[in-house]
């Protein structure tokens, strides 16, 4: 398996949260040409509370938000809209660690309600969004918003799921 998941928080079992993670991230590396066997992605499914706590201490912002994710290497680019290098497999037999991911129940839930979704949409367009993030996808700046938004849209229609961005809803 591709991801790796902890769940602090029970409500995620009501949702069927590590299926929905595992084909998310499967979905981003088979769009890219990436083989999922070959890596690995640790993901926390908890609560606000909890990713409040994680949110302070990794980007000093003292509240809860929906995803996080911690990439393995830096993979970032220097120029705005450029598409980062992907990690390659060295070690046939070890899956090659891509990062991990944190996602909160209580966020999501809010937001998929207040968009008027599935919280099953939602649960897979952040786990797209934190895994694209994990390859070094951004967007902060203009064109990388743009590259990255267009990458989401196009994997979550993939999956059957409508373009997140319609309704100018960042996250």
């Amino acid at each position: 398996m591709l991801t790796d998941t902890i769940i602090e928080d029970s409500r995620w079992t009501e949702v069927a949260f590590e299926p929905l993670a595992e084909t998310a991230a499967q979905a981003v590396l088979a769009h890219l040409g990436m083989a999922a066997e070959a890596f690995e992605i640790a993901v926390l499914a908890c609560d606000d509370a909890r990713i409040a706590v994680l949110n302070a201490d990794f980007r000093d912002k003292d509240k809860a938000t929906n995803v996080l994710s911690w990439p393995s290497d830096e993979r970032g680019v220097d120029v705005d809209g450029d598409v980062p290098e992907l990690p390659e497999q060295s070690f046939p037999d070890m899956p090659e660690e891509l990062g991990d991911i944190a996602i909160s129940y209580d966020t999501c839930a809010q937001e998929a309600q207040a968009a008027g979704k599935p919280m099953a949409d939602h649960v897979m367009h952040l786990m797209v969004h934190g895994t694209l993030h994990l390859l070094g996808y951004d967007h902060v700046r203009d064109k990388d918003a743009t590259l990255m938004e267009g990458l989401e849209t196009t994997i979550l229609g993939k999956l059957g799921l409508s373009d997140p961005y319609d309704h100018n809803q960042r996250l």
